[in-house]
């Protein structure tokens, strides 16, 4: 054989090595590139764990937001559930130790009794007015007429067949809860007492200034108590009862209010 011969023959048989290896480089390109190799995506296959593409950054974000908002709002009903358990709950020494920050979570908002099972009708019917005062630059003082905040309420929940709550309790409430803490003097003896004299001044003034506008530092209230008449008896009128015991009329003293108006 001739040496053309053996070097045609050579070249034959590195055709194969050279094509193995340019399957080999185009291979390594393709995991490099993050690419499934040819040979996978013909069979189907997956590539391997560490060739796949990383999750993209707003789907980690997203997830890690809602794993926090769930832990929060898991982390707050314990809390919630746990402060007013210690409210209910008969006198111990947890509830005695942390009755402040009991009583700053509970109330007004979060308030518990026992109403639903025993309820305690009204024997009065009651009307809360609220006036404003302002003092103007030059010192001068005005005080406004007053505002009747129940004929509002009242207004509100007739021929209402669904009355919201804060129109029907709102201000009842604030009344009631002032009567437990402050008794007839108007002094507020304790942290809650003084906290809910501030709850009440401030529905009146807000309620002023949504209704009547204008400015105003100060606001006073007075609350006309009228008896309610017995049920009349067979045969009577049944207004004696009520006859006698007359209107009861109770100003308050005037208090501090953020500036409204101004």
């Amino acid at each position: 054989m001739s040496e053309q011969d053996d070097r045609r023959a050579a070249d034959r048989l590195s055709i194969p090595s050279r094509a193995v290896g340019e399957i080999a480089g185009e291979a390594m390109r393709e995991a490099s590139a993050g690419v499934e190799p040819t040979e996978q995506r013909d069979r189907g296959e997956k590539p391997p764990a560490y060739q796949r593409q990383p999750a993209e950054p707003s789907r980690v974000l997203l997830r890690a937001g809602t794993s926090v908002t769930v832990i929060l709002c898991l982390a707050t009903a314990l809390v919630h559930v746990l402060l007013v358990f210690l409210h209910v709950a008969p006198p111990n020494p947890l509830s005695r130790q942390y009755s402040r920050q009991v009583n700053a979570w509970v109330f007004p908002l979060f308030e518990q009794n026992w109403r639903l099972f025993a309820p305690d009708p009204e024997s009065v019917n009651r009307q809360i007015s609220a006036r404003t005062m302002h003092t103007a630059p030059d010192g001068s003082v005005r005080v406004s007429g007053w505002f009747d905040l129940t004929a509002v309420d009242n207004s509100a929940v007739e021929h209402n067949a669904f009355p919201s709550h804060t129109t029907q309790n709102m201000l009842r409430r604030a009344w009631s809860s002032y009567l437990e803490t402050h008794g007839g003097d108007d002094r507020p003896g304790s942290q809650r007492a003084l906290m809910i004299q501030q709850y009440l001044a401030n529905i009146a003034a807000d309620r002023i200034s949504g209704r009547r506008g204008g400015s105003f530092e100060s606001v006073q209230l007075r609350v006309i108590t009228v008896p309610i008449a017995a049920p009349a008896e067979v045969g009577g009128t049944g207004q004696a009862a009520a006859a006698s015991k007359p209107a009861e009329t109770r100003y308050l003293p005037w208090w501090k209010v953020t500036s409204h108006g101004n």
